[in-house]
C-alpha cells in the first residue's frame, strides 16, 4: 500500500482556497475513485489521466486508486486538479521520488489533455496570490498561464508544457528556471486611448459633470435626445481617470482571471469600461450561477459601468444595483457557501427624456403625452435615483455649434490635469477616500459649509423634499466642486452648481 499528498488550490469567489490532494494505492479490484465533493469535470479526471499516462509512456498502477480532495466539505469545481492528481499518483507509485519538503512548499495546477499536454486554467492570478498567503514557495502552472502568475511577486513560477516535461523536471533530468517579469517596467507603460474629449463638440456641462465624476467618484446619469452624444461622452470617461495602481491592477486582474477574460492590455494599462446590453439578466449583471461567476458590475471594478437606455433594462435587474452601489461588493449566497465579488465601479447611465426621445428638444417635436412620459420615467425608482450623484441633461447641438471652428475643445489630457489637481487637494485633506464614498460621519468632518451655504441648503432641502441620501449626495458633490477651486469650505456657488446637477430631484418635487 502506498500513499502520497501534494497541494493544489481552487478559487472561491476571487479568493483562493488551499486543497490537499491525497492519493492512496491499495490491493484489490483495479479502479479509480475521486472523493471530496468533486464536480463532474473533476470526476472525469481519471479518464484524462489514464489516457495521458499511456500516451506519454508512463505506466498506470494496476491498483485500487483512491483520490481525496481535502477539505472534504468544500465543493470543488473545474479541471485544474488533473496535474496535482497525476503528480500525487506518480509519487505514490514511486515513479518519481520527491522530498516531503519540496511537496509541502509547492502547489500544482493544470488540466491534462489526452496526449499529455497541459492546458491553461482560469483563475491563475487569484490562486497564485492566495498561494503566496498560504506560505508556499513555488507554483507549477501551465505554460500559457505563466504571464498571469508572474504578476504576483515573491513566489517561484514554473511553467510546464506537457506531462513528459513535468515528469522529467520532477526526476531532475531537466532544469526549468522560474519565470520572472519586470513589474516596474510593465506598469510604467502609459495608457493610450483612441478616444479623446477633444472629439466631442460642445457639451460643456456634461464634460464638467464627468470631470466631477472622475475627481470624486460620483455616479452620473445623462438625460437627452437620441444622438446627442451621451454614449460618446461616457466612453471617454476612462481617459480622465487616474492610471491604476499596482494594487488596483491586481484586484482587477484577479476578477478577469476568475472569469476567464484575462487580457494583459486591457487590465494592466487601462481601467475597465463595461457597457452591457439592456437585455442582460440579473445574473449577467451582478454575478451568480450554480458556480458563482463575477457579473458585469464586478468586471467593471475600478473602472466604469455604462448602462445605455437605462429605462429599457428590466426594472428588477436594475434594482439589484442598489446594494452594490452602497457597499461596493456583491454577496452571493448558496446552500453550502457564500462568495463575495468586488464591485467598486463608477456608474454612468443614459436615457431618453421620453418614449419618443425628443421631450425638451428644440429641433424636434415630442409626440408623447404627459402620462406616457410619467410612466416612462416611472420605471426608475426613487431609491435608485438617490444613488446617482449627478443628473445632467445633454442637449442636441445645432449645425452652427457643430461646425464652429473658432472654439477649441479641451483634450482629455487637459481635462485630466484639472482632475488631478482637484484629487491632490482632496487627498491632502482626507487621504485616498473619494468624496463620493464618504460615510455620514466623514461628511460631517470634511463637508463644512459657510454660513450662507448653510441657509441655502436648508431652503433647498425643504423645497425639494430631499431624502437624507440625496442631501448627502449633494454635499459630497459640492465638496468635489470646491476641490476644483482649492476651497477648504463649501460656499453658495458650489452648492448651486451641485443642485444644478440634480434635475430629477426637481422633477420629483413638482
Amino acid at each position: 500500500m502506498a500513499h502520497a499528498k501534494v497541494f493544489s488550490a481552487t478559487t472561491l469567489g476571487v479568493n483562493a482556497s488551499l486543497i490537499e490532494v491525497e492519493v492512496d494505492l491499495s490491493f484489490g479490484l483495479v479502479n479509480f475513485f475521486i472523493v471530496g465533493l468533486p464536480d463532474k469535470a473533476i470526476k472525469e479526471s481519471k479518464d484524462r489521466i489514464r489516457a495521458a499516462f499511456k500516451n506519454c509512456g508512463l505506466k498506470m498502477p494496476d491498483r485500487l486508486v483512491t483520490v481525496n480532495l481535502a477539505p472534504a466539505n468544500l465543493k470543488k469545481q473545474d479541471s485544474l486538479f488533473d496535474v496535482p492528481i497525476a503528480v500525487a499518483l506518480l509519487q505514490a507509485a514511486q515513479l518519481v521520488k520527491l522530498d516531503k519538503s519540496f511537496l509541502d512548499e509547492t502547489v500544482f495546477l493544470g488540466e491534462l489533455s489526452l496526449d499529455g499536454q497541459i492546458r491553461p486554467i482560469i483563475g491563475t492570478v487569484s490562486i497564485v496570490h492566495g498561494v503566496l498567503g498560504f506560505g508556499k514557495k513555488r507554483v507549477v502552472v501551465p505554460l500559457q498561464n505563466v504571464y498571469e502568475a508572474q504578476l504576483i511577486e515573491g513566489i517561484e513560477v514554473i511553467g510546464v508544457e506537457n506531462l513528459v516535461q513535468l515528469v522529467a523536471w520532477l526526476r531532475g533530468e531537466i532544469t526549468l528556471e522560474p519565470s520572472v517579469t519586470d513589474l516596474k517596467k510593465l506598469l510604467a507603460v502609459q495608457q493610450r486611448f483612441l478616444d479623446d474629449f477633444s472629439q466631442v463638440k460642445g457639451q460643456r456641462q456634461a464634460k464638467r459633470a464627468l470631470q466631477l465624476a472622475a475627481a470624486g467618484w460620483h455616479n452620473t446619469l445623462f438625460i437627452g435626445s437620441p444622438g446627442g452624444g451621451k454614449t460618446m461622452l461616457a466612453k471617454r470617461l476612462p481617459t480622465i481617470l487616474p492610471q491604476q495602481t499596482f494594487a488596483e491592477v491586481l484586484e482587477t486582474t484577479k476578477i478577469y482571471s476568475v472569469a476567464g477574460k484575462f487580457s494583459r492590455d486591457e487590465l494592466v494599462y487601462s481601467r475597465p469600461f463595461r457597457a452591457p446590453h439592456h437585455t442582460i439578466s440579473q445574473v449577467g449583471l451582478v454575478g451568480g450561477g450554480s458556480h458563482p461567476q463575477p457579473g458585469e458590475i464586478s468586471l467593471a471594478h475600478n473602472g466604469v459601468l455604462f448602462l445605455d437606455e437605462l429605462t429599457e433594462f428590466s426594472r428588477t435587474t436594475v434594482e439589484t444595483l442598489r446594494q452594490p452601489l452602497e457597499e461596493k461588493v456583491v454577496h452571493i449566497s448558496r446552500a453550502q457557501y457564500s462568495v463575495d465579488f468586488p464591485a467598486s465601479f463608477l456608474l454612468v447611465a443614459a436615457l431618453n427624456p421620453c418614449p419618443c426621445g425628443f421631450y425638451g428638444d428644440e429641433s424636434k417635436k415630442c409626440n408623447c403625452s404627459s402620462q406616457s412620459i410619467e410612466k416612462y420615467l416611472g420605471k426608475l425608482s426613487g431609491p435608485l435615483l438617490d444613488r446617482l450623484d449627478i443628473h445632467v441633461r445633454v442637449a442636441s447641438l445645432s449645425y452652427d455649434e457643430l461646425k464652429n471652428s473658432s472654439t477649441t475643445e479641451k483634450t482629455s489630457a487637459e481635462m485630466k490635469a484639472e482632475v488631478d489637481i482637484a484629487r491632490a487637494f482632496r487627498c491632502n485633506r482626507q487621504g485616498d477616500i473619494p468624496n463620493g464614498l464618504l460615510s455620514p460621519s466623514q461628511i460631517e468632518q470634511f463637508c463644512t459649509l459657510t454660513t450662507n451655504a448653510e441657509l441655502l441648503v436648508k431652503k433647498m432641502f425643504d423645497r425639494l423634499g430631499l431624502s437624507m441620501r440625496s442631501y448627502h449626495k449633494i454635499l459630497k458633490l459640492a465638496r468635489t466642486i470646491a476641490d476644483f477651486e482649492s476651497s477648504e469650505k463649501i460656499n453658495e456657488s458650489h452648492l448651486k452648481e451641485a443642485f444644478s446637477y440634480r434635475c430629477f430631484d426637481r422633477h420629483q418635487s413638482k
